[in-house]
């Protein structure tokens, strides 16, 4: 297994010449990472061991979907939450990043909207399979961000597929029948955006 480090956000690994994970100069650098970490914070400092390699991720596991609206961005938020209504979702959750990071800290963000999709009986049927593990994902959210002016990006990745990713759902039968039907409703949105 090999040892990812993160420090100040990166994951820092060294391999030898013969791909194999340098030791003493992957310490050496954790060493001068957390010495700068612990410096400043003069508490924290974080090293993290990953079950999966990030980088080996297809798209297709995660459900990913993405596409681009040729609108403004209030016009692309009210067409994406009509079209997943019609899909088979409610939005019971939805907010703005941007509007309140920008209130909050100044940050200065373009508009980003979060829809949090939810298909109700497929929703109930998955906290089932997952012993209510799943709850910690929800909602189905669909995020619409501003490109450029009159150009937004509309984003979903499946936390059905997501949890079975990292253990939080089976892998068996009855999940793989909710994966595959909260796949057609989200294919069914994504068609008619």
């Amino acid at each position: 297994m090999l040892d990812r480090f993160i420090c100040f956000g990166k994951i820092v690994q060294y391999y030898s010449s013969e791909g194999t994970v340098s030791e003493s100069y992957t310490n050496q650098v954790f060493r001068q990472c957390t010495r700068r970490v612990f410096l400043a914070s003069a508490q924290y400092y974080t090293r993290m061991v990953l079950p999966i390699d990030p980088s080996r991720i297809d798209p297709d596991d995660i459900g990913e979907k993405q596409t681009t609206l040729e609108m403004d961005h209030e016009e692309a938020i009210e067409h994406v939450r009509e079209v997943f209504s019609d899909a088979g979702f409610g939005v019971p959750v939805e907010f703005s990043p941007s509007e309140m990071l920008n209130e909050k800290v100044d940050a200065g963000r373009d508009p980003y909207y979060v829809l949090g999709a939810c298909n109700p009986e497929v929703a109930d049927r998955a906290l089932d399979a997952t012993d209510n593990k799943l709850g910690g994902l929800m909602a189905c959210n669909v995020v619409i961000w501003e490109e450029a002016p009159g150009r937004q990006r509309v984003y979903h990745v499946s936390i059905m597929r997501i949890a079975r990713l990292v253990g939080m759902a089976p892998d068996n039968e009855e999940m793989a029948d909710i994966v595959a039907d909260t796949g057609e409703f989200v294919e069914e949105a994504f068609e008619n955006l």
